[in-house]
């Protein structure tokens, strides 16, 4: 489908992001009650709408993968690491260029992103049979099967102080800009050991967040990113763990509580999960030997 290329070579695909940015927040009116009085003022709250994601071969047909509702902005990281960490593709190298789609009338659509790929991909088992909604980015799975997506072996990672992790939800909160405008936003954010931070990606959906921060990895030849933690704002997730490890990230850390399933996948996988950092008290779940006390 013809629309506007991100890049036509692997090499200029990495360090270059030419997808437009829409508004991640919009404008509204509110009444705002204190006791027996309302007054009228303007908001902004987070933008929520859907984005299809569409994979195009070198045979020229394109398939619909998902259906994902996001914040705008990043839309071809987000489906870049939507197809990586589902398993579709497994790097950036198998992107020959990702573009909006044209409509009928020759415009841009901009919540239709294609991804071309350099060699035929079969998406049995990977299409979603319905929107994937913000809060569950696993809805539309058929099976459970369909969820263990295989992941390479985790490498040694890196050593992280403790006092590095308790800093690490203010240092992200810090870098969160929309959430500042709206207040209802999670981000997600790459921290070297030494506790900073790289890249921060916001978004309605905590797994989007995730997915924009591996697709970006992807596009700059950042994969597998084995000497970096991912931190993230709010719960963590089995998808969450999964996403991570499909990255080669070693050490995860979360502001809220990690689920049953989340914290058998990260010993599974060998991976670090820290959750419950908060108060200058964080609960190491597995890995703990990544974790040192200085």
């Amino acid at each position: 489908m013809p629309g506007a290329p991100a890049s036509t070579s692997p090499g200029s695909l990495r360090g270059v992001s030419t997808d437009v940015t829409r508004r991640p927040t919009t404008a509204v009116r509110v009444g705002v009650w204190t006791g027996s009085e309302v007054r009228d003022r303007p908001d902004k709250i987070v933008t929520e709408e859907p984005m299809e994601i569409r994979l195009i071969g070198p045979s020229g047909t394109a398939e619909p993968l998902a259906v994902v509702m996001r914040t705008p902005g990043h839309d071809f990281e987000l489906a870049v690491g939507f197809a990586i960490t589902e398993g579709v593709i497994e790097t950036g190298a198998d992107i020959a260029e990702v573009r909006y789609c044209l409509g009928p009338d020759a415009q841009q659509e901009y919540n239709v992103v294609t991804l071309a790929t350099r060699h035929p991909v079969d998406l049995a088992g990977h299409q979603r049979s319905f929107v994937s909604g913000a809060s569950c980015g696993v809805c539309g799975k058929q099976t459970l099967e369909e969820l263990a997506v295989r992941c390479d072996p985790l490498g040694a990672g890196p050593s992280i102080p403790m006092s590095v992790v308790l800093e690490l939800p203010t240092t992200l909160r810090t870098a969160q800009s929309v959430f500042d405008a709206t207040g209802g936003l999670h981000a997600a954010g790459l921290f070297s050991a030494e506790g900073v931070l790289g890249v921060v990606r916001e978004d309605v959906g905590r797994h989007n967040a995730v997915d924009k921060i591996v697709g970006h990895l992807a596009l700059n030849g950042g994969l597998p990113a084995a000497t970096s933690g991912l931190v993230v704002s709010g719960r963590v997730s089995f998808e969450i763990v999964q996403k991570a490890a499909r990255a080669g990230i070693t050490v995860l850390i979360a502001v809220s509580a990690p689920s049953s399933l989340a914290v058998a996948t990260a010993e599974r996988f060998g991976m670090t999960l820290v959750a419950f950092v908060r108060d200058g008290q964080a609960n190491v779940y597995t890995g703990a030997h990544r974790i040192v006390a200085r």
